[in-house]
């Protein structure tokens, strides 16, 4: 099973000055952080700003093609966690058949905003990702009371200090 989610919002971690993406459901509590690149980072903020470029850009450029092609973005899901690695896939449908595409959450993500298609994260991942972030840090450590911290503390306003 897996729950319908939303784009938080975007921030950085401050040890290591890379780009977080908080995935948050869209009924309950329940929130993922996805550390993604600062390109796939611009992608996603660049959309929820809503900025337009003079060109496409790669995410544009993708959706317009699966468009051209007669297809449609259904949703995306965040489909596994291993080895420390977001996996995610992609669902296109046709008048005459169903696609599912391997893809990195980050990507998904941000064709997904484009093509205003929802976004699922698998309820395993939820618990593997809790499990791994516990075992990474270790259970009452003071790195894990830290990110405890971090993750409960965030407002809205925290994401607009992201500078593309």
């Amino acid at each position: 099973m897996s729950l319908q989610m939303k784009v938080f919002g975007l921030t950085i971690d401050p040890s290591t000055n890379s780009p977080i993406m908080i995935l948050k459901a869209t009924e309950g509590e329940e929130a993922l952080p996805i550390w993604i690149g600062i390109l796939e980072a611009t992608a996603i903020a660049s959309e929820l700003e809503n900025v337009k470029f003079a060109r496409p850009m790669t995410h544009d450029l993708l959706k317009n093609v699966i468009e051209a092609m007669g297809a449609k973005v259904e949703k995306i899901e965040v489909c596994d966690l291993r080895d420390n690695t977001y996996y995610a896939l992609i669902y296109l449908k046709t008048d005459k058949k169903e696609y599912t595409i391997d893809a990195r959450p980050s990507d998904a993500i941000a064709l997904a905003l484009r093509a205003k298609a929802p976004i699922f994260v698998s309820e395993d991942v939820l618990k593997k990702s809790k499990k791994s972030s516990k075992a990474e840090v270790g259970v009452g450590t003071r790195e894990a009371q830290k990110w405890t911290e971090i993750l409960e503390s965030l407002s809205p306003e925290d994401f607009g200090k992201y500078k593309m």
